[in-house]
């Protein structure tokens, strides 16, 4: 995928586990988990705000457009269709 989630810099930055932010801002360990290997195809605003503003950082600091990226299955079909 061309968009890659750097959560698990921020939060070695900010030198905070997995398990304080989701506590922190109300979702599983696993989900938390999910985020930082970017195995997921969405997340609320809601849930990204809540993590921005305990890691006060950006929703850029999280998230990253790397070009030439492979394009996920769903994002390959032809517009139309």
């Amino acid at each position: 995928m061309a968009i890659v989630v750097n959560l698990d810099v921020m939060l070695a930055k900010r030198k905070i586990r997995s398990n304080e932010l989701a506590r922190a801002v109300g979702i599983t360990e696993a989900n938390v988990s999910l985020l930082k290997s970017g195995k997921v195809r969405a997340v609320r605003f809601s849930t990204l705000e809540a993590i921005c503003r305990y890691l006060d950082c950006q929703p850029g600091d999280l998230l990253e457009y790397v070009p030439g990226g492979e394009p996920d299955a769903a994002d390959s079909s032809p517009e139309g269709e």
